[in-house]
């Protein structure tokens, strides 16, 4: 379980990204944080896995006061908790295989991270996690020759090798056109249902966010407006979520794809 308990961040420069967050995410929910771009959707996700400090309050994952934990403890915590970003984050010149490796690396002993060596173990792992988004003939494959949402996929593996209780996605299908957008939310909503992995995502597609997540959660101005059952959304829910601005958030989400297209 995730609990967020009074939770504020406040930047260096005095900006308030969060305020009074009190939010409680149990195991195998499929959540999405909507809200408009600085509204602080990013910054509620990455305070999850310690990418940003809290300021004030508490932030519990299974009970673990993700504040206090401190060098090697952090790292071990976010062995937990999978990230996928807009950008994917591959190494592009490299095979999709060896990509997905890379989220071993961390278990490898000091000979094997030096050489680059991995166990057929560890392979065969990076092969099924593969298998489970539907690219597995893409394995030896280099990066680059594939298409947008073929490497959020090796992204997703990559996540999957790491046998995550959490998976974190920042705006994962921001940059991709809608039909492949669609393919890869079918895959986090089938890996979230037969692997009771929990997903929280941060996303600016209203519509697919009401398709896919079980629950929405809407932030304005840092704080949270609104949480409830997908089914609950209304079009007066989503004028207040976005005072009244839905159509720069429709605009917004529209320019992003059309820069990739």
């Amino acid at each position: 379980m995730i609990a967020f308990i009074n939770v504020n961040k406040t930047y260096a420069n005095g900006t308030t990204a969060l305020n009074n967050i009190n939010v409680s995410i149990e195991q195998g929910e499929f959540v999405a944080v909507i809200g408009l771009s600085g509204a602080g959707k990013s910054t509620l996700i990455r305070c999850i896995n310690r990418m940003h400090d809290i300021t004030d309050g508490q932030l519990l994952v299974d009970g673990v006061d993700v504040a206090k934990l401190k060098g090697k403890q952090i790292r071990r915590f976010r062995r937990r908790i999978g990230m996928i970003f807009q950008s994917f984050n591959l190494v592009t010149r490299a095979t999709v295989i060896n990509n997905v490796l890379v989220s071993l690396v961390p278990d490898l002993p000091m000979w094997r991270r030096v050489t680059g060596i991995f166990s057929s173990n560890q392979k065969l792992k990076a092969l099924e996690a593969l298998e489970k988004v539907g690219i597995l003939d893409k394995a030896f494959i280099r990066v680059d020759q594939l298409s947008g949402g073929q490497q959020q996929r090796v992204a997703l593996a990559r996540t999957l090798a790491q046998s995550p209780d959490i998976i974190l996605a920042d705006e994962p299908i921001a940059s991709l056109d809608p039909v492949t957008a669609k393919l890869v939310m079918d895959d986090f909503k089938r890996i979230n249902q037969e692997m009771n992995i929990s997903v929280i995502m941060n996303i600016h597609h209203v519509e697919i966010a009401l398709e896919y997540a079980d629950r929405i959660i809407g932030i304005r101005q840092g704080e949270v407006v609104f949480d409830g059952r997908a089914a609950e959304v209304t079009k007066d829910v989503l004028s207040y979520i976005y005072g009244g601005k839905m159509e720069e958030a429709a605009a917004s989400a529209e320019e992003r794809a059309f820069h990739v297209r």
